[in-house]
């Protein structure tokens, strides 16, 4: 998705850059969920949130709304204003 917004030598330097962060790990999606009906193309997020134990998706992207009715798996939405406000009241580490 980078690549298709920049170009090669950007997006294989972010994915670098990202993977060498303490808190991001690289997980590999082995199953697809297909939660979400009305925009197949989201469910590759919602894939990996599942496969990575993600505590949260980030979106303000309606079709995410649909995963707080599903009780399996469960997968947490909050909106990116909820997500600034969550860590601005986080202390610096």
């Amino acid at each position: 998705m980078i690549q298709q917004k920049t170009n090669n030598i950007v997006a294989s330097n972010i994915a670098e850059m990202l993977l060498n962060l303490n808190n991001v790990r690289k997980v590999d999606v082995y199953f697809g969920w297909k939660l979400i009906e009305q925009d197949p193309d989201d469910n590759k997020f919602v894939d990996a949130a599942i496969a990575g134990s993600a505590d949260f998706i980030v979106t303000n992207d309606a079709h995410f709304q649909g995963l707080i009715l599903i009780d399996f798996p469960k997968v947490n939405v909050i909106s990116i204003d909820t997500f600034l406000d969550l860590i601005s009241n986080q202390p610096l580490t």
